[in-house]
């Protein structure tokens, strides 16, 4: 009779033990996985931190290049106006979206000055354009590695957005698909300069 009544107790318990056991696990599953989609949001904001701070570096350093070419190229106006405009319309962009299409355009426009600046050897010989170019040059270099790195973040967060069972988590964290620093098409076109 005792070994009845046990009987109709322990069929019970283990069956309430394995519900809370496999509610411990998803707890745990979901913590993981909500943990590591901080993780991977934090890493894509500080990429996209270092890339703003290299920017910052090079629109201190634009006007400064515009200067020095002014005294030498005077009739090159438009060129150094479209510079300065591409600068101020990437400072003043809102969205990761608007600040990556701005920041092509002010690539595009930079390439334009130094295409402008090999017309004029005694430009090119001055000592500060040429420093003022090597500076502009090592943080083209450090912003290109920036955005690798940040666009490394992005595929490692889309992908666990995407995937099963991140994706879950993903819903629930309300996470969108970040979006990657492409090269707009009108920057991949060759720089052209006619006299």
């Amino acid at each position: 009779m005792f070994a009845l009544l046990l009987a109709g107790w322990v069929v019970p318990v283990i069956i309430v033990a394995v519900v809370l056991l496999v509610i411990i696990i998803l707890v745990a599953v979901y913590v993981s996985i909500y943990n590591k989609f901080v993780k991977m949001r934090n890493l894509c904001e500080e990429a996209w931190a270092t890339i703003d701070v290299y920017l910052k570096k090079r629109f201190d350093l634009i006007p400064n290049l515009v200067e020095t070419v002014k005294g030498y190229a005077k009739h090159e106006s438009s060129t150094l106006e479209a510079v300065i405009a591409a600068r101020n319309s990437t400072m003043n962009a809102g969205s990761t979206k608007d600040r990556i299409a701005a920041e092509n355009a002010l690539t595009g426009t930079l390439k334009t000055l130094f295409a402008v600046a090999e017309a004029y050897p005694e430009l090119k010989a001055n000592t500060n354009f040429m420093d003022l170019q090597n500076q502009l040059k090592i943080l083209e270099n450090d912003i290109a590695q920036a955005r690798k790195y940040y666009n490394a973040n992005v595929r490692t967060i889309n992908t666990a957005i995407q995937i099963f069972p991140s994706s879950i988590v993903a819903r629930i964290m309300k996470l969108q698909k970040f979006e990657y620093y492409e090269v707009e098409e009108e920057a991949r076109q060759n720089v052209k300069v006619s006299f």
